[in-house]
């Protein structure tokens, strides 16, 4: 009985520990504007590998700056799921202004 009682507040106090953490990992997330990101700072987004990366590169010095976030799909291979993935991280500020614009 004594010892289920450890193990119970051993978990109790290993869980309060977790919680604790969480806010902090989640603030850790830095947003990631994709009209300026180097290929490393876009190959921190969910699926997103250096030939993508290389991808949204050559796609925003073709066709300029992203108006939105969603406009990452037009870059190929740049579906869906992976923007979903990302939605939260993804910011649009124009190149010479760090201000979000969306």
């Amino acid at each position: 009985m004594l010892r289920r009682s450890l193990c119970v507040a051993m978990l109790s106090m290993m869980l309060v520990g977790l919680i604790g953490v969480v806010p902090v990992i989640a603030a850790e997330v830095e947003k990631i504007n994709i009209n300026t990101a180097t290929e490393d700072e876009l190959m921190q987004l969910n699926g997103v590998g250096p030939k993508y990366a290389a991808d949204i590169i050559a796609y925003r010095e073709t066709f300029g700056p992203f108006k939105m976030p969603e406009d990452l799909m037009q870059v190929k291979g740049i579906g869906q799921k992976t923007f979903e993935k990302n939605r939260e991280i993804i910011i649009v500020a124009e190149p010479d202004n760090e201000e979000e614009t969306y």
